[in-house]
């Protein structure tokens, strides 16, 4: 009886103790940039850097998630060469964005082309 009751409540403590753990505080924030098929014309592939290392890559109706540190992080967008025809490195341009992420925050953007080049748009969440 001693026993099955020990074993019990080691069994009761197995399935408080993750709940304890899973409501403690995060230490990244995720960036979410995607690339719709419609905000760009060209089907060459984007290069996404972060703090002007080559972090990603982008085709079309892709896109990509990054768990980052709190803080400020410096985003700039570039086509990039490939294979296809057509597909020459962009112009290095001064856009870039500054994101401002928050430990536990999702931020979502979008790819997007304006006259100045390609550009983030903020994009709303969907769960």
């Amino acid at each position: 009886m001693r026993r099955a009751l020990l074993s019990l409540v080691a069994m009761l403590s197995l399935f408080t103790q993750p709940a304890a753990h899973a409501e403690g505080a995060q230490d990244y924030g995720v960036l979410i940039i995607s690339r719709e098929r419609l905000e760009i014309a060209t089907s060459c592939e984007i290069g996404i850097y972060l703090q002007d290392q080559l972090a990603g890559r982008l085709f079309q109706e892709q896109s990509t998630s990054f768990n980052l540190p709190p803080g400020r992080v410096t985003v700039r967008l570039r086509q990039l060469p490939g294979q296809a025809p057509g597909c020459l490195p962009g112009i290095d341009g001064p856009n870039s964005t500054t994101v401002e992420l928050r430990a536990g925050q999702i931020s979502k953007y979008r790819i997007a082309m304006g006259q100045d080049g390609l550009y983030l748009k903020r994009a709303a969440l969907q769960y």
